[in-house]
């Protein structure tokens, strides 16, 4: 795979509005500023057609998202979903009315799954609205940024910019 020409999208899923719900958005912020240009980085709201038509024709996708799942609060998932389904039994890996694992068993039925991609869930604790991250969820959101980073970032050619998206 050529990294110069593969689409790579970054989505960090969630309500900046609703405490450690913004967690996924906040990884995105902080990835964008490194991030080469070949990846695309952006903010999402969650909703569900938008979050299949941004997987559409990616060679890859990292999406970050909060979770509730009676963890302890910080605790961060990685799944690879490329070719299995999120993991059941860990409660609602999404606080948005059409979860996460659905998008992603959706847009594999259709045929718009990248060939690669991976789940981070960061495990919330406050949910209210007007709440900041907790300082766990930041912790959380700090080991996620370094993970991705190794994991997309630090193997792509250097010196390579940002491809700034608006957030959805």
């Amino acid at each position: 795979m050529s990294n110069s020409v593969s689409r790579q999208i970054v989505l960090g899923i969630g309500n900046p509005e609703r405490g450690d719900d913004a967690a996924g958005r906040k990884v995105a912020r902080l990835l964008l500023q490194m991030a080469p240009d070949n990846v695309e980085v952006t903010e999402h709201d969650g909703e569900a057609t938008a979050l299949l038509a941004r997987l559409d024709g990616a060679a890859a996708a990292f999406l970050i998202d909060a979770c509730q799942s009676g963890a302890p609060a910080g605790t961060v998932y990685r799944f690879d979903v490329s070719a299995a389904a999120l993991p059941q039994g860990l409660g609602g890996l999404s606080t948005h009315g059409f979860g996460l694992a659905e998008a992603v068993e959706l847009a594999r039925a259709l045929g718009k799954l990248p060939a690669r991609c991976i789940v981070y869930a960061i495990e919330g604790e406050c949910f209210d609205l007007g709440a900041p991250l907790t300082p766990a969820a930041s912790a959380a959101v700090a080991k996620v940024v370094q993970r991705l980073g190794s994991e997309i970032i630090d193997d792509m050619e250097p010196g390579r910019k940002p491809r700034c998206t608006k957030p959805t």
